[in-house]
């Protein structure tokens, strides 16, 4: 191979985040081609894409030279900063790189900048090697301001302390300055012998992804491509030039070049992957850690034990043996993959949060197949039980390290993390970076943005992109024939402007754009953090990350725990301290979940009913038609409810199965009527023979072909990677193993052939077991404490208007009944008086945060409310308050009883009244706090300034249910439909509360408000559909408007309007109601076109009748209702039919104009 001529030393990522489009994985593809054997990757301030580069470069055989660009602070921190390059050359290299990125970002971030300071860079230097930063270093800023004396001071000081590892560098990249400060550089380098090095200071791959490399930087920067006075940082030469280019480019500097080469040998960096260190966890003097871990353990299991097994029994001694002989094993394999560490420190800080009142999960994923996990109170679910398997989750025939997610209540989670910080030092714990990237929706907008194009253009080509998780341009073209049409239609007059927003953004797509914390993963390093992984935090050197995301932590050598927050947790834990108020109110002891029975008949009635809003897993549509179908009457029913409903069991007529079988439709066979085995009916028959989870296909393998369970989780894993050559080699062992234990060998192939048709949809029984506990505590809780249930629900979705409302809502039909808002009874959260009744949390208030309520109820205190708007402004903190927060509290109804009359007509006076009532309240003060003294030190304040309601013109319905929807999201005091209630009645068919299903070609009509709309697109046909939800105050309905329908009416369908709507009404199974599917869709005005007869209006005879109702009509002429006069006289009243050219189009807003002008009765719609 012959001699390389040039490395690239600079060159940044798409993890530098202010720019850089060069993505790891292209980077290491184009280097691979172009036959380069060592690049360098040096972002901006941080280490991020380090383990990724690492491991991608060596996999490729290119070596990966480590470093990064680093801004340096100036003598005066007013000034500003320089840049230099830092590439590692060995481990203490590494290390020292790592320490001073580190403390530039918990100790000096300037104006959104991580500045290491000189006197650290000088301090840290050793296996460094230091590129001078060309123009935009210290030295090349000096040498372009003709400070060459400043210049040769500082490279002079840089080479005494980096010796020949500091070098000057020079760049031929087109900016303004390149030459001279090349010029000026090498002059010095001979001056001082210094070595000089070439860089291109690479942004992007290929000279043609310079445009979209502007993009980037003004996304971030938060310029428009245009503007004229954006700075101009970059330039198109920024590519990854081949070594033969750059050859070309610094012909005139051979030795430029050859340094790279030389720089790239001098820096290795050999990280070890894939090996764990954990911290160590103290044990008592005299122990190993080993024989504590055996110690407590056995401990934890005589503890469990007295609880779930009768010591009298006639087995007990049988039974025992079976929990003494799974916990010396599975202690065994721990201590001999060398894991007693792991554990103990799980079972710590578990421990510790049991002990301080943070509610813990009973597990999650495989640790629930642990014995030891279980007597250690990791988990609370007994794997012997439920037969879980160790090996799934600790297989002793493949090492891998142990993973227990764990979920703690997401309102004290951050106190465990905290003790386990204050346990192991500040400095070895942290939690872990994620990384935002350019999602497909936002890469719209922000090119959009960036090119100049109207906001309504971006808007609207982002909104023709679904909101789906992992959804990318290429699915949403594939997916959206309106987003196809948009960007290929001829007649679009935007075509050619949204196809090169889209040309760029297919270029972004994808692409790092910032940082954030994962949401449960946290670290604890055996020392400092730092010897391990870079470390990033916030401006304010809080929210302390490690610079490497969640995989490549651990391929560093630390090892990552799982702090997840489960909200679930936390409405339980509410729910019980509710509960337990009420029972000591009633004389009953406490309460405690865990010890709940298993087998609560009313527990079970609610599942089979499918009453499962809100209860945890089990909520979701499909979920409660599922359950419907199953009626779940044991708690293992419910463990395979959380299997089976996914979507492999789903379509490959496993849960059918299953269903039919448990309620004898099927008859039962293990597995299947053709082939069965009577060994495997132990193992199938609590899912009714059906291979519904993983343990179960470790089981067979187990018990027909005499795997061991570890092999056979190796069985399970093969089976699901679906590779052949693995395939086959499992077969022949499965085959072997089978014929040694008698199986009929073509019986034992024909059940293989049916384990692994399952393997692939079989489900973690460990997993879903821990969650079907979870399930039955919340589906218990609301069978016996619904009011203490439901007000934790909502409390805990209390910023999701949508959830507040389905809750409410669900309250209702369970009888349970919602107090309105109140400032004199309600706090943050929804609560439950002693009648039962849940009183409202101010909380689900839109535009009122918890600081402004957490005033009012401080000051509410301990007295009986407040008397009247005036004492309410007087009493609460105005400083903590605003003058919004307080009108929310006015629309939502929160002071309807501190008005005149105590009532919600009295909103607009409050409103009105509110500023007074303010000033009055702040002049209160000012008096208070300017109070005089006379001669005798008494305290003679002001009076109190009077103040009295303002009188307002009360809101009408409308004005009023729009304030309740808009800071609570329902109705509270009325319903839309109010104020056409006596029009609908006369050509509806039925309100929801009493409708019924139709004939076959027959249909109903009825009238609602839109209250949900989903529109989606058929599968089968492509064509776009509705599902909506109508409320009619008696009820709601569901609508589905499908293709001709929804081309026919789609544009009539919109959230919170009035429809009229006729179709076919038939039993939905889904949902236990009833389900429409629309023939005609028609808003108010066009529902009265087609049933009214005749608009009659009342009106007083007077001269200037005739212009007044022209002038009324005049807009809404040439509709098809005829209009009639009921013309009152103080002789008679007369009807007079007004002639054709008078019909008019019904709109509301002719009817509103009608009223005003001649009174709310005088106008009536004859159907």
């Amino acid at each position: 191979m012959s001699e390389p001529r040039f490395v690239h030393l600079r060159l940044h990522t798409d993890y530098s985040l202010v720019d850089g489009v060069v993505r790891v994985k292209e980077l290491i593809k184009t280097c691979t081609a172009q036959g380069m054997p060592a690049v360098a990757v040096t972002d901006e301030n941080n280490l991020f894409a380090l383990i990724k580069f690492y491991s991608n470069a060596q996999n490729a055989g290119i070596k990966p030279v480590m470093g990064a660009d680093l801004w340096v602070q100036a003598d005066d921190p007013e000034d500003e900063p320089s840049y230099i390059t830092c590439l590692v050359q060995n481990e203490q290299g590494y290390r020292n790189l790592t320490l001073l990125i580190s403390r530039a970002w918990q100790t000096n971030q300037v104006r959104e900048r991580a500045l290491i300071r000189r006197e650290w860079l000088l301090e840290l230097n050793e296996g460094l090697i230091v590129l001078s930063g060309a123009r935009f270093g210290d030295v090349g800023k000096w040498l372009l301001a003709e400070k060459t004396d400043l210049a040769r001071e500082r490279a002079t000081e840089y080479k005494t302390v980096f010796g020949d590892r500091y070098y000057l560098e020079v760049q031929r990249t087109q900016r303004p300055g390149d030459e001279d400060c090349l010029h000026a550089s090498v002059a010095l380098a001979a001056e001082l012998d210094i070595p000089v090095v070439a860089s291109n200071d690479v942004r992007f791959l290929k000279r043609e992804d310079f445009e979209a490399h502007e993009a980037r930087v003004c996304i971030h920067d938060g310029n428009t491509l245009d503007d004229p006075r954006r700075p101009r940082k970059y330039s198109e030469e920024q590519y990854l030039k081949s070594a033969e280019e750059m050859a070309e480019l610094f012909s005139d500097l051979p030795e430029a070049l050859q340094n790279s080469v030389e720089i790239a040998r001098r820096c290795t960096l050999d990280i070890r992957l894939g090996k764990n260190f954990l911290p160590d966890f103290p044990v008592p003097e005299g122990m190993t850690i080993e024989q504590y871990f055996e110690k407590v353990s056995r401990d934890g299991l005589e503890e469990r034990l007295v609880k779930i097994l009768d010591p009298q029994a006639p087995d007990y001694a049988e039974r025992r043996k079976i929990y003494d002989d799974r916990l010396k094993f599975e202690l065994d394999i721990i201590n001999q993959m060398g894991f007693p560490g792991y554990f103990l420190i799980v079972a710590d800080f578990i421990q510790w949060g049991k002990e301080h009142q943070v509610p813990v999960g009973p597990g999650r994923g495989s640790g629930a197949g642990s014995l030891v996990a279980y007597a250690l109170k990791i988990t609370d679910l007994d794997p012997i039980a439920y037969d879980l398997l160790f090996e799934r989750f600790l297989n002793p025939e493949r090492v891998s390290m142990p993973d227990f997610d764990v979920d703690f209540c997401m309102e004290k989670r951050d106190r465990v993390i905290n003790y386990v910080a204050d346990k192991y030092g500040r400095d070895a714990v942290s939690q872990i970076i994620t990384f935002g990237t350019m999602a497909a929706k936002a890469v719209v907008r922000d090119v959009a943005r960036v090119q100049g194009k109207p906001y309504g253009m971006a808007d609207r080509l982002s909104k023709m992109i679904p909101g789906t998780p992992g959804m990318t341009l290429s699915k949403a073209l594939e997916q959206e024939e309106t987003l196809r049409d948009f960007l290929e239609d001829d007649g679009n007059p935007d075509k050619e402007a949204v196809n090169e927003i889209m040309e760029m953004a297919f270029k972004l797509e994808g692409l790092t754009r910032n940082v954030g914390k994962h949401a449960g993963g946290v670290v604890i390093a055996p020392g400092k953090l730092t010897d391990f992984a870079p470390l990033h935090c916030d401006e304010h050197g809080e929210n302390l990350v490690t610079q490497y995301d969640k995989d490549d932590v651990e391929q560093a050598g630390l090892v990552k725990f799982d702090f997840l927050g489960l909200k679930t947790l936390t409405i339980i834990d509410w729910a019980m301290k509710a509960v337990n108020v009420r029972r000591q109110r009633e004389g009953d002891g406490p309460l405690e979940i865990e010890r709940i029975p298993l087998d609560d008949s009313p527990s079970f009635d609610l599942l089979k009913r499918g009453d499962t809003t809100a209860v945890f897993q089990l909520e979701s549509q499909g979920m409660k038609e599922l359950i419907k179908k199953l009626k779940p009457d044991v708690f293992e029913d419910i463990i395979a409810l959380v299997a089976l409903y996914r979507p492999g069991p789903l379509e490959s007529g496993m849960v059918d199965n299953f269903i039919n079988r448990k309620h004898g439709r099927e008859p039962l066979a293990y597995p299947d009527p053709q082939y069965q085995h009577e060994w495997l009916e132990s193992i199938l028959k609590p899912t009714y023979g059906v291979i519904l989870y993983q343990e179960q296909v470790m089981q067979i393998a187990q018990v027909l072909a005499g795997y061991t369970l570890g092999g056979a989780d190796m069985l399970r894993r093969a089976m699901g990677k679906k590779k052949p050559e693995e395939m086959a080699k499992q077969r022949e062992i499965f085959e072997s193993g089978a014929k040694e234990k008698g199986v009929d060998p073509d019986l034992a192939m024909k059940i293989f052939d049916l384990v692994e048709k399952f393997a692939g949809y079989g489900f973690n029984k460990s997993h879903s077991a821990a969650y079907a506990l979870v399930a039955y505590q919340t589906a218990w809780l609301k069978a016996h404490y619904p009011a203490e249930f439901m007000a934790a629900v909502i409390s805990a979705d209390m910023q999701n208007t949508d959830k507040v409302v389905t809750f409410i809502d669900e309250c209702h039909s369970m009888g349970l009944k919602v107090l309105p808002p109140d400032v004199n009874s309600c706090g943050y959260r929804f609560t439950v008086n002693p009648e039962g009744d849940i009183i409202y949390g101010l909380g689900a208030i839109k535009g009122l945060g918890e600081g402004p309520i957490e005033a009012i109820v401080s000051a509410r205190g301990d007295t009986d409310g407040f008397d009247d708007l005036f004492d309410f402004c007087r009493r609460i903190d105005l400083k903590k308050i605003n003058r919004r927060s307080l009108e929310a509290l006015v629309r939502a109804g929160a002071l309807d009883k501190l008005g005149p009359n105590r009532h919600f007509r009295d909103r607009a006076t409050l409103l009105a009244t509110l500023p007074d009532a303010i000033a009055a309240a702040e002049q209160d003060a000012r008096n208070e706090e300017a109070g005089m003294t006379d001669l005798f030190g008494s305290m003679q304040t002001a009076e109190t300034p009077v103040v009295e309601w303002k009188p307002a013109r009360e809101w009408n319905d409308e004005l009023r249910l729009n304030g309740e929807r808009d800071t609570l999201g329902l109705f509270l005091t009325g319903h839309p439909i109010d104020q056409f209630e006596h029009e609908v009645r006369q050509f509806v068919s039925a309100r929801f509360n009493a409708l019924q299903p139709t004939a076959k070609g027959e249909a109903a009509t009825v009238a609602g408000l839109v209250v949900a709309l989903r529109i989606t697109r058929s599968k089968r046909s492509g064509e776009r559909m509705a599902f909506v939800t109508l409320d009619d105050k008696t009820g709601r309905l569901e609508v589905s408007v499908f293709g001709k329908t929804f081309a026919q009416f789609g544009e009539r369908i919109q959230k919170d309007i009035l429809l009229v709507v006729r179709g076919g009404v038939r039993n939905d199974d889904y949902s236990g109601g009833f389900n429409l599917v629309a023939d005609e869709v028609m808003d108010m005005r066009q529902a009265r076109e087609v049933f009214a007869r005749r608009l009659c209006v009342s009106v007083p005879v007077e001269q200037q009748l005739p212009d007044t109702l022209d002038r009324l009509f005049a807009p809404y002429r040439g509709g098809a209702i005829p209009v009639t006069l009921r013309l009152a006289h103080k002789e008679a009243d007369v009807a007079m039919p007004l002639g054709d050219e008078w019909k008019i189009s019904p709109h509301e807003a002719l009817v509103d104009e009608l009223r005003n002008r001649f009174g709310e009765t005088s106008v009536q719609l004859e159907y």
